[in-house]
């Protein structure tokens, strides 16, 4: 049984300073990005979000009320172009969610420069240029939380992962550096990084027996992890209650690292 949003949510946090408050998800159709635009929205949130996915982006959109703006997070033309499209339909973006990344794993041996340009594209250039788009409307607003998305495999023994993980590494130095830059004009810059993350991609392709067994070896606590106790913590860095945190790391593993 997985966990979302509809499960026990009365016995979770509201948070009312994200009521008709604009938040922008890169990557929202599926997996982790699915159950941030679903929390963000449940909160009361004017919520858009970006992805390849046409055909999950609009029935999420239906489901949830959200802005789903199709677009590929590696055209960096395109993403601006969304992020200014929901400002303009939804308000200036005041939480902004650079959740989009692909974790294919893939030998090193078969790892040329184009699916290395690819790898750093997908999984940590287009935060920056999300980032940079949306700073003039934050200061303008009077503030902001941008959520970076880092990873737990920048830090433990995974393998066939060696852009995916360059790039999560990445994200944490560039959260740090914007928090800084950032900062004067009150907008925070935060990390999470999850732990192994019980989405429907990770079931059908890379978690089975043995990698349960791994998963409650290495966790402190013996339960998997889902998209919706990563979502939790997202909720709190966008929301005022985290009003004086920037530049940090924030990690949801079940105790791993």
């Amino acid at each position: 049984m997985t966990e979302n949003m509809t499960e026990q949510a009365s016995a979770f946090a509201r948070y009312p300073s994200l009521v008709g408050r604009t938040a922008f998800v890169s990557g929202g159709a599926t997996g982790l990005g699915r159950e941030f635009v679903a929390q963000l929205a449940a909160q009361g949130a004017r919520v858009a979000f970006v992805d390849v996915d046409t055909d999950a982006g609009a029935a999420l959109a239906a489901e949830t009320g959200a802005l789903f703006l199709p677009a590929d997070v590696t055209d960096v033309r395109a993403l601006r172009a969304a992020i200014g499209q929901a400002s303009d339909r939804l308000g200036p973006i005041r939480v902004l969610v650079n959740n989009a990344a692909n974790d294919t794993r893939r030998p090193v041996d078969e790892i040329d420069v184009a699916a290395w340009d690819a790898g750093i594209a997908v999984n940590v250039r287009h935060q920056f240029f999300a980032a940079q788009a949306v700073r003039a409307q934050m200061r303008a607003a009077g503030g902001g939380s941008i959520i970076n998305l880092g990873s737990i495999s920048a830090h433990i023994d995974l393998v066939e992962l060696p852009v995916y993980i360059t790039a999560k590494a990445g994200v944490e130095g560039l959260t740090r550096t914007l928090a800084r830059e950032f900062g004067p004009d009150g907008v925070r810059v935060n990390c999470i990084i999850p732990g192994w993350v019980m989405t429907p991609r990770q079931l059908e392709n890379w978690v089975g027996d043995a990698e349960r067994a791994k998963i409650m070896a290495a966790q402190c606590l013996p339960e998997l992890l889902y998209p919706a106790d990563v979502a939790r913590l997202m909720l709190w860095l966008a929301a005022d209650d985290s009003r004086l945190c920037t530049a940090q790391s924030w990690v949801v593993d079940g105790g791993w690292m």
